[in-house]
């Protein structure tokens, strides 16, 4: 029987970074369906534009660039019962997005949940510039998983 104080899976909500509703067809469903089994709690998905994305970058990573994606992890907080608890926030850049799908030879659609997964590895503490290839491993598995043929650490041969 599932904890009644920590709703089983995720919540996700998308958004154009404004907290207006975003679209993303089937975005939310596959992220959901993809994600490791201990993801637990709700996050939400920005998709913004390159200008709004290279703000982010130069306030919070010190890079005056837009780069495809960002993740926020929430802060420790307590939470009401039966409240999910909050995972934080992943930023897509859109026009980032879109070229890089065009340069992989996929569609927009599949690299959004490229990005979204690897976003979401690192709001749950997953770190692949610390971790030794962790991260990889288990991204690498996720997206295959998933069907996809690449993820971002791979493009950027990380590995």
């Amino acid at each position: 029987m599932p904890d009644e104080d920590q709703p089983p899976g995720l919540q996700l909500s998308l958004t154009d970074g404004s907290g207006r509703p975003a679209r993303a067809p089937g975005l939310s469903a596959w992220l959901k369906r993809g994600a490791p089994s201990r993801a637990r709690g709700s996050l939400s998905i920005a998709l913004v534009s390159d200008a709004t994305m290279r703000r982010l970058n130069r306030e919070f990573a010190g890079v005056d660039r837009a780069t495809d994606v960002l993740s926020f992890p929430a802060a420790v907080s307590p939470r009401a019962p039966g409240a999910a608890p909050l995972l934080g926030d992943v930023v897509i850049a859109t026009g980032v997005a879109r070229r890089q799908a065009r340069e992989a030879g996929h569609s927009y659609a599949t690299e959004l949940r490229v990005l979204a997964l690897h976003g979401l590895l690192h709001l749950l503490g997953y770190d692949h510039h610390r971790d030794g290839g962790r991260m990889a491993r288990v991204e690498a598995r996720l997206r295959r998983k998933g069907g996809l043929s690449t993820g971002v650490i791979e493009r950027a041969g990380v590995l």
